[in-house]
């Protein structure tokens, strides 16, 4: 409650993070984290057999992702602390306060990994002959480096779906070794290495020219280490599921757009088969007839990675609702402690830059407004995507409301809907916002954010503030472990 809010009525602040998120991800494994090693691993086999065509080959590789990951995945790397800062300050801040010297030590490798790449490419074709060899060490630290920038973050990304025990032992290896961390490193590697062979397979229908007899060769080598992978790849994808905590796997029917457990079931099961068996069929003809597999083929396997890796991406975000943060903090920035506060005195009491502080009833559609910038603008938009007229559209009708229908959904729609978090506001907020999204039903023009229409700063106290403060009809609300 202590930021402005940054809203975007079109595309919405959920569907901005997660473009550039998965962007970066899908860019990070691929061809940063697995590729790396492919590459170190052609260039050895070229230095030990003497054949110059699995270096060239190795060079060019190695070309196309030192220009992909240093300009598209390096500003996609920024990209996400800016739009999460944005969109979510609160959730950033508490887990910087967590993993400050994880995300300190991470920078750090992050800086030794680009200053690896930039020798390693740069000075390739400089470091012939005797000295090849310590070229290809480089290459191995390269590695190396960019693996512990991915073990780091994944640590990260598994405390934010499931704390563990750092609730009760608030320390920074209890957090950085929650329960899916193991398993989601463990998945998230094998399908970085899987990844990385298919991309390789794929770029030979740039730099080998068909009929070349040299290309069977790359061939079968690329389906080999696709092979070699699959085993850990499948394994931590079945380590992971098993450990994901029971409400988020109940949120997994609708993150699968359906809420019928035998289709979302079945369809992810077949969707995982399919993608699997066509990785595993190609690499399988990749080894027994690499000269006679298609050229076509070939890019079709790192697309189903892609599509795989984007899809995981987009369902293990979801699964976490309600919490940004497990347990700990809602999607919307409101701490799940501090609930009660917000309900006896109201969300717009606590929050800095509201424009408006009491309601009234000359300005409840206004109140309305800043209570739904507040509350549900990280997931939500007015009119854009993910829409909340839409949504209500669907359960309510086109119209005109029953505006006790649309309180009374609000007011309980954590229940049957828990991916949702609860109402954090008081009732005349509840009524303000019910007011504002019923005179706001079928309007077209887009909501504006903090960044719009500036900031109103207008609290002399904030949450932590007040919490500080005398509460007779309120039980003591615990002070925040990130303090």
């Amino acid at each position: 409650m202590d930021f402005p809010v940054f809203h975007l009525d079109g595309m919405g602040n959920r569907m901005l993070v997660a473009v550039v998120a998965i962007l970066h991800v899908l860019i990070n494994h691929g061809l940063a984290v697995g590729a790396m090693p492919l590459i170190t691993a052609l260039e050895w086999w070229g230095e030990r057999t003497g054949d110059r065509r699995w270096d060239a080959f190795a060079y060019r590789f190695l070309a196309v992702c030192f220009v992909v990951t240093t300009t598209v995945g390096a500003m996609t790397g920024v990209g996400i602390w800016f739009t999460t800062s944005l969109v979510n300050p609160t959730a950033i801040g508490s887990l910087l306060r967590v993993f400050f010297w994880a995300w300190f030590i991470e920078w750090l490798v992050f800086i030794t990994e680009v200053c690896l790449i930039l020798a390693y490419f740069l000075l390739w074709k400089r470091w012939q002959g005797p000295r090849k060899r310590a070229h290809i060490r480089l290459g191995m630290a390269l590695s190396a480096f960019s693996w512990i920038t991915m073990s780091l973050i994944v640590a990260i990304l598994g405390f934010m779906m499931s704390t563990g025990d750092w609730q009760h032992q608030p320390t920074l290896l209890a957090g950085m070794f929650n329960p899916l961390y193991l398993p989601q490193l463990c998945f998230r590697t094998g399908l970085a290495m899987v990844s990385a062979g298919l991309f390789g397979w794929g770029l030979t229908l740039l730099f080998i020219a068909k009929g070349d007899e040299f290309r069977p060769r790359i061939v079968r080598a690329m389906a080999a280490w696709v092979l070699a992978w699959m085993p850990l790849c499948a394994a931590g994808a079945w380590w992971y599921w098993r450990r994901i905590p029971e409400w988020s796997v109940a949120n997994v029917p609708t993150a699968m757009t359906t809420q019928d457990f035998t289709r979302w079931h079945g369809g992810l099961v077949t969707s995982a088969a399919v993608i699997i068996g066509l990785i595993v069929i190609t690499a399988l003809l990749g080894i027994f007839i690499p000269g006679r597999v298609p050229r076509w083929i070939l890019p079709i396997p790192f697309a189903a990675s892609l599509l795989l890796l984007g899809s995981f991406e987009r369902v293990r975000e979801f699964i976490r609702k309600p919490y940004v943060i497990a347990n700990y903090l809602y999607a919307n920035g409101v701490r799940v402690d501090d609930v009660p506060l917000l309900r006896r005195d109201g969300i717009l009491a606590h929050a800095t830059y509201a424009r408006v502080r009491q309601i009234t009833p000359d300005n409840r559609a206004e109140a309305g407004q800043e209570v739904f910038l507040l509350a549900c603008t990280r997931c939500h938009t007015a009119r854009g995507m993910n829409s909340i007229d839409i949504k209500l559209t669907k359960m309510f009708g086109p119209g005109p409301w029953d505006g006790s229908l649309i309180s009374g959904y609000l007011r309980n729609m954590h229940g049957p809907r828990p991916f949702m978090p609860p109402f954090p506001g008081n009732e005349a907020e509840l009524d303000a916002l019910t007011v504002w999204l019923v005179e706001q039903h079928g309007r077209s023009e887009r909501l504006a954010g903090a960044q719009t229409v500036g900031v109103h700063p207008a609290a002399p106290m904030t949450v932590a503030q007040i919490r500080q403060q005398p509460a007779a009809a309120l039980a003591p609300v615990p002070s925040s472990t990130f303090e």
